[in-house]
């Protein structure tokens, strides 16, 4: 029940004690003493008109973030100290914590140098008890778009009955999503979230897009209010702003073109990967990770990525405001220098 005198969940019926802010109206139209409503409806059709494919409120999942998708998933799915999951490094780092949080042994099949799927050897990798199959793309830190066809090739194949999860926090930046395969494999669950394109990282919500089925044990297993109503109302708000959005992402494709254009005029970078993301990743001649912390130090804080497989002396930046990426490249070229003398 949400209407009518509610004496049953323990709330306060005087209200909050939280003073009105620039995001907390005085009115308290969010009547904040109440718990949220668990389903997320309103929130969850926005997102699937926006998604297109069909979708509809049963195919999505609303978590914090996509990090809670992934626990969920490997707590659904995967037996502690029996099943696996697979994994295309270098990737996203939250698949190893959680498979280490839910006592789950990793199967590893490396991306391709230029950073491309082995499908062969995936499938040749997969046991019994790989229960999920992690495809990050865009990649992080890869920036690189998978093909929808080889995700597809994964998905159709008999070698392989676990899920497929594509991971597509970036996928706004790029063209194609592993969502027009969702009505169409049953196995496949896309991660998305509101961090990135959306700008709304702060708010901590993701995704989950997949087949009816698997949707409804994550929302049986999930906590019974994780999303909170401040949260759902932004991110409500943000869905009937897409034009803001798309603005917002035709300024970064053109940043993210002339950043990639002046990291390759310089000398010591000796590559600059193309980018699908909002985020350029790049290989220096020398001394990556000192030109990261000596920056950081200075006030402009990349990621140092040269630990990661195919990886060696790379950084990882994101594309900022055009007057960050002048402010960094502008260091970048004096910070090199000064470390090469």
């Amino acid at each position: 029940y949400d209407r009518g005198i509610l004496l049953d969940a323990n709330e306060n019926a005087l209200g909050p004690t939280s003073v009105p802010t620039s995001c907390l109206p005085d009115d308290n139209s969010m009547v904040l003493e109440r718990y949220p409503c668990p389903y997320q409806i309103p929130l969850k059709t926005l997102y699937s008109n926006y998604r297109g494919c069909g979708l509809q409120p049963s195919n999505i999942f609303v978590g914090v973030g996509s990090d809670e998708a992934i626990d969920l998933l490997m707590r659904i799915f995967c037996i502690p100290g029996v099943d696996t999951i697979l994994t295309t490094p270098p990737t996203y780092g939250m698949y190893k914590v959680c498979a280490a949080v839910n006592d789950v042994r990793i199967l590893v099949v490396p991306l391709s140098p230029e950073f491309d799927l082995r499908i062969p050897e995936m499938l040749d990798a997969v046991e019994e008890s790989t229960k999920l199959l992690f495809i990050c793309s865009p990649g992080n830190p890869t920036a690189k778009a998978i093909p929808l066809k080889d995700v597809e090739t994964i998905c159709s194949s008999n070698r392989y009955n676990g899920i497929v999860v594509v991971d597509e926090a970036y996928v706004d930046f790029s063209d194609g999503s592993a969502v027009e395969l969702v009505n169409k494999y049953e196995n496949v669950v896309v991660l998305q979230t509101l961090s990135k394109a959306f700008g709304l990282a702060g708010i901590r919500m993701g995704f989950a897009i997949g087949n009816p089925d698997i949707i409804q044990l994550m929302n049986n297993v999930k906590a019974p209010y994780n999303i909170n109503k401040l949260s759902s109302d932004v991110a409500i708000n943000a869905l009937r702003n897409i034009p803001t959005l798309k603005t917002n992402i035709a300024i970064l494709l053109k940043e993210r073109e002339v950043l990639s254009a002046k990291l390759n005029a310089l000398e010591f970078v000796t590559r600059v990967y193309p980018s699908d993301a909002n985020f350029v990743l790049f290989r220096v001649e020398k001394l990556a990770q000192e030109l990261y912390v000596t920056m950081a130090n200075r006030g402009i804080v990349t990621r140092f990525r040269g630990n990661e497989i195919h990886c060696k002396e790379c950084i990882r930046v994101t594309v900022g405001t055009p007057e960050e990426n002048v402010k960094f490249l502008g260091m970048l070229v004096d910070t090199y220098e000064e470390l090469s003398r």
